[in-house]
């Protein structure tokens, strides 16, 4: 069903490629900082080692992998990479992204993110899904922008940062069945609801 992983895509103003070993400075410009990683997953990375271990686990080990759509956002200018746009390899076809700080507000994701899904849509995947914090109300804007639609929340205590988060889930179905809905997250977390107004 799944095209040869992570093919380069250039667009407008980006290109958007596999992450290589010689890109750890990078990421870790990436990662370190802590304004840009309130809504990410794991604490903000504090060294080159660290990142180069995120930078295998994360990126390099996936490349063997027949469904590794994990890529760096560069600007065609130096190809130098400024985020990161991924699916996970599980079920829930989860999509995320991340930018340095002072690349948000471009419409840089949603740029990059719209090339990415045309390439997953053509390898054959019915859905995808992405959740955003309700204090980020941006990263719900670029799902909306990518044609998502809300289909609930849930209240998550998020590890490692060990704290209670409010996620809005979106879902984008390929395949016209939008009667579809990802439910895992609503049936494993008790505290949840399908709010009124995400705008």
């Amino acid at each position: 069903m799944f095209e040869e992983n992570t093919p380069t895509i250039k667009t407008e103003r980006l290109i958007l490629r596999k992450f290589d070993k010689t890109d750890a400075a990078a990421l870790f410009e990436i990662l370190s900082d802590k304004e840009a990683n309130v809504f990410l997953p794991w604490f903000p990375l504090k060294s080159i080692d660290e990142t180069k271990l995120f930078l295998h686990e994360h990126f390099l080990a996936y490349y063997n992998k027949p469904s590794a759509y994990r890529y760096a956002i560069c600007l065609k200018e130096d190809n130098k990479p400024i985020g990161y746009v991924w699916l996970s390899d599980d079920e829930s076809h989860d999509f995320g992204y991340g930018l340095k700080k002072e690349f948000w507000h471009l419409g840089i994701a949603t740029e990059a993110a719209s090339a990415v899904l045309e390439r997953i849509k053509h390898a054959g995947y019915s859905y995808i899904t992405a959740t955003h914090d309700t204090k980020n109300p941006y990263s719900g804007k670029v799902m909306r922008k990518l044609g998502m639609e809300y289909k609930y929340s849930y209240v998550e205590q998020w590890k490692p940062k060990d704290i209670s988060v409010t996620f809005r889930m979106y879902q984008l179905n390929f395949d016209g069945n939008n009667e579809r809905t990802y439910m895992k997250y609503w049936d494993a977390y008790k505290n949840h609801m399908i709010e009124g107004d995400t705008l």
